[in-house]
């Protein structure tokens, strides 16, 4: 898709909580490159349909309203820290990154996400974001299979859910084994049944993705694995003249 000396468009995938957002963020930082968290679109629009009591998990068996939830998708502007990462997100000029990451939006994003017009409505927005100049790492749960297909790499990062559940509830000061706790693993666990059977662009490793499994692994051992990853792959661009 691009040249060794501009940069690679990278996507990386992976189930919730598997540190998407913090390791490609770090590895974009490291490199130089811009990031994009894809997920943060779909926390957002969830946000505001809580907000404005617009239908989620209908009554016998309806969905979410899937003209309501397109209509939202304009007020909501991703935003780029110091650095230039997009891993903050703004309604109406607002931050409301650390809201969008709130329980209640954790138990309702993928029903959100599994709606059809809705993706529809975001994968432009996000390709638009990649084709801009200079490398990019974004991160989403099907960036690799249906977002980017062509990107220059792609990682799928993964870990056990329950490795995935204890470092969730430890950024939120919670106790693993607490009642808590188990309902973080519980809801980890149906994220990941939902997202990987859904319909439309199911959670999946693209077929020539690049998998780092993470568990037992410090952060700053998993983004040298992803770093190292980018790296390799901008040498085997660079080997073949510089087209992806």
């Amino acid at each position: 898709m691009t040249s060794a000396a501009s940069g690679l468009v990278v996507a990386l995938d992976g189930p919730g909580s598997s540190g998407k957002s913090s390791v490609g963020a770090a590895a974009a930082l490291r490199l130089g490159y811009r990031f994009c968290d894809t997920g943060l679109l779909y926390r957002a629009v969830t946000w505001l349909a809580l907000g404005r009591g617009i239908r989620l998990d209908g009554h016998e068996g309806a969905g979410p309203d899937p003209a309501r939830l397109v209509a939202l998708v304009a007020e909501i502007e991703l935003v780029p820290d110091s650095d230039g990462r997009l891993a903050h997100v703004s309604v109406d000029g607002v931050d409301v990154t650390d809201a969008v990451h709130g329980p209640a939006v954790d138990e309702a994003v993928s029903a959100v996400s599994r709606v059809p017009e809705l993706r529809t409505a975001l994968l432009e927005r996000q390709r638009a974001i990649a084709a801009e100049p200079g490398g990019i790492v974004m991160a989403g749960r099907d960036i690799g299979t249906v977002v980017l297909p062509d990107a220059d790499l792609k990682i799928f990062l993964d870990a056990s859910v329950e490795e995935r559940a204890r470092r969730r509830a430890e950024e939120r000061a919670v106790d693993p084994d607490s009642q808590e706790g188990r309902y973080i693993l519980a809801q980890l666990r149906r994220r990941d049944d939902l997202d990987s059977n859904r319909a439309v662009a199911p959670l999946r490793p693209a077929a020539d993705a690049v998998h780092v499994v993470t568990d037992g692994n410090t952060f700053d051992q998993t983004v040298d694995a992803v770093v190292g990853a980018i790296r390799h792959a901008e040498a085997g661009v660079a080997a073949s003249g510089g087209a992806g």
